[in-house]
């Protein structure tokens, strides 16, 4: 069939479009396939937010839940089972992009956010999801916290493709792509042989929700308002220009020479907050070689039908260092910006899976 053209042409800009969203009717409905064949969607990301809405609200993971129910599983491994079998369901489906498109075709599963502090336990629930899908174009997402980055190390190493989300500064970005190196080479390491050829990983970089902080802060210093809506995008071109500089390094070259592929940023966080913003802002601004565009459905379309690309991102370096600067000049501490969203967004994926939770146990308990 033939492919919507805005979206193709973003396609052969070397932006990978995948999904933010997932359910079981999607899937069934021929959704999923009808994305794909027709708006060159090649991935599909998912959050404690996304499943929650997706099982409170079909009958089609009644079935199951009744099956759950009569074998009186837990609601964790009730959880488990259910969120499980959409994202196999999901790359059995993508598994025909995944050969052809090498990185793509992938589906994404995130441990309980509530380990996002506890390294040990975030390793640990990677590896037992990455058995429990049992697909090779699973990605298991791992929040970018301080505990999270060894896990990711971890978790590379023990040959498990990893989705780095929550990353809302440079600083950490950094990071992330240095737990990403180092999972490659202790896997080397332990085993010189190993392959690399198979692994992946995209390093999920948040974008509207950083406008939203500083906006509001700009509102409340009094600053100048055409700084508004312009340090998300800004802090995302920066972030390529990082990526750039750290895969064209030896360090890089060397492990590349092995078989590795690199870990591509992925614009994550790319619906429109703001009304008075562009619908397509969070794509248009943010088009490069090599990186993962996730939208949510609404978004998707709207740049389907009139979306169009601006500036290319390795041209607006300068000026998206001058955006920051501008808006550190303004009085915005960007260091607290940026640890105040990863808690937030900790506990917004925490707050969304204890709804999971409960909605799973009440479910249960109907189904008996």
């Amino acid at each position: 069939m033939a492919q919507n053209e805005n979206l193709a042409e973003l396609s052969r800009a070397g932006v990978a479009v995948w999904l933010d969203d997932l359910s079981r009717d999607r899937i069934r409905s021929g959704n999923l396939q009808s994305l794909v064949d027709e708006h060159s969607v090649v991935g599909v990301t998912t959050n404690p937010t996304i499943f929650a809405a997706a099982i409170s609200g079909s009958e089609s993971y009644d079935d199951q839940l009744h099956a759950l129910a009569v074998r009186q599983v837990s609601v964790e491994e009730a959880l488990r089972t259910i969120t499980a079998a959409d994202v196999r369901d999901a790359c059995d489906l993508l598994a025909p992009v995944a050969q052809r498109q090498p990185g793509d075709g992938r589906v994404s599963l995130e441990v309980a956010p509530g380990l996002a502090n506890d390294t040990d336990a975030t390793a640990a629930e990677a590896a037992h999801l990455w058995w429990l899908v049992d697909r090779p174009n699973l990605y298991i997402k791992i929040p970018a916290t301080e505990a999270g980055l060894p896990a990711i190390t971890t978790s590379i190493s023990r040959g498990i493709s990893v989705n780095v989300t929550l990353i809302f500064s440079l600083d950490r970005y950094r990071a992330v792509m240095d737990a990403y190196l180092s999972g490659l080479e202790q896997r080397l390491a332990e085993n010189p042989e190993a392959e690399l050829s198979g692994l992946d990983s995209v390093a999920s970089f948040f974008v509207s929700r950083v406008d939203s902080e500083i906006d509001k802060r700009l509102d409340a210093a009094g600053a100048d308002a055409q700084l508004k809506g312009k340090a998300g995008v800004a802090n995302a071109q920066l972030a390529y220009q990082a990526y750039e500089e750290v895969f064209s390094s030896d360090r890089w070259r060397a492990l590349e020479a092995k078989g590795a592929r690199p870990q591509r940023p992925l614009w994550a966080s790319t619906g429109v907050k703001n009304p008075d913003y562009s619908d397509t802002l969070y794509i248009s601004e943010l088009i490069a070689p090599g990186t993962v565009n996730t939208m949510p459905e609404k978004t998707l379309m709207a740049y389907a039908d009139h979306g169009r690309p601006a500036t290319p991102v390795q041209k607006s370096y300068d000026d998206a260092a001058a955006v920051l600067q501008a808006v550190r000049d303004a009085g915005i501490d960007l260091d607290d910006v940026f640890r105040v969203l990863e808690d937030e967004g900790v506990q917004k994926f925490v707050d969304s899976w204890d709804e999971l939770t409960e909605s799973v146990r009440t479910e249960l308990e109907d189904k008996k």
